[in-house]
């Protein structure tokens, strides 16, 4: 399964190091094949955004995934690719960017010649194969259609897609420079979310995150003095805030760290695909780690 990790120190911009994966000689890399790629997503001072990927499978350079990235952002989106649809290319391998905004998914969504025919222009903005990058442009789209307005751009393209398409997952976090939002649809899968105290629950404690099968870790010394919200597909300390998305549910992250949450889709999918529907690729990259 994809994995999803998102951060925001909004209003403040901060340091943090990024590791997309552990030594390839890990507990992790013995256990679990290598991923189909990593990515990370950053903004400089000026807004624009910088993304570092590679797609692992295609040129085996373990060394991208490894070497620590220290970058200094007010939002961070890291992804690391089991792929379902698409091969490994870069064009493939995620975060996407479109219009100054960056996007991470981790799930299943079918029918791409439909969800292309409601893309109209925007297919413009699609450059590689993924559902992912489709389901980016279709919300790009509804976002423009209202005047800008990012939640309701996404609470119609999620929705449209929802009703429309047989999915497994939509899970994503898609950020700006200053702002952050993330969805869980349907149950599926899980997202997290913590909002984090400055130094934790100690106080005192720099972020140091790690995921379970370490496939992506963080370590930032500014948020032992500035508070965060933390997403991910999985818990990644020992710190009790962390809770779980609803179904449907739409986290959003302002540019002064407010945070809502709200249900954007209460009903279930028009067709919900279960692994059984999904080739044996497919189904191996959706698998819990």
């Amino acid at each position: 399964m994809c994995r999803l990790f998102g951060l925001s120190a909004a209003p403040h911009r901060v340091h943090a190091t990024f590791w997309l994966m552990d030594a390839p000689d890990s507990l992790a890399e013995q256990s679990h094949r290598m991923p189909d790629g990593t990515g990370l997503g950053t903004f400089a001072a000026d807004g624009t955004p910088r993304v570092e990927k590679q797609p692992l499978a295609a040129y085996e350079d373990a060394q991208f995934a490894t070497e620590a990235k220290t970058r200094e952002s007010t939002t961070f989106v890291a992804h690391i690719r089991f792929a379902t649809t698409g091969g490994t290319e870069p064009s493939n391998t995620h975060p996407f960017v479109q219009h100054g905004r960056l996007f991470a998914h981790n799930g299943v969504i079918e029918d791409l010649a439909e969800l292309e025919a409601a893309l109209g222009t925007y297919r413009e903005l699609v450059h590689g194969d993924t559902d992912s990058e489709r389901f980016f442009a279709l919300i790009t789209k509804h976002v423009d259609e209202h005047s800008g307005d990012v939640t309701a751009g996404i609470t119609a393209a999620a929705r449209w897609v929802a009703d429309n398409l047989p999915l497994l997952s939509i899970n994503f976090v898609l950020t700006t420079p200053d702002e952050l939002w993330a969805l869980r649809y349907p149950e599926t899968h899980g997202l997290l979310v913590l909002e984090r105290r400055a130094g934790g629950p100690s106080g005192t404690r720099q972020l140091h995150h790690s995921s379970r099968a370490s496939t992506i870790r963080a370590r930032s010394a500014p948020l032992a003095r500035q508070p965060a919200v933390i997403v991910a597909t999985e818990q990644m300390d020992e710190d009790p805030g962390w809770t779980p998305l609803r179904s449907g549910e739409l986290l959003h992250v302002g540019s002064d760290r407010a945070v809502s949450r709200s249900l954007v889709l209460d009903r279930p999918p028009r067709h919900l695909l279960a692994a059984s529907d999904l080739d044996a690729h497919a189904a191996a990259a959706q698998a819990e780690l």
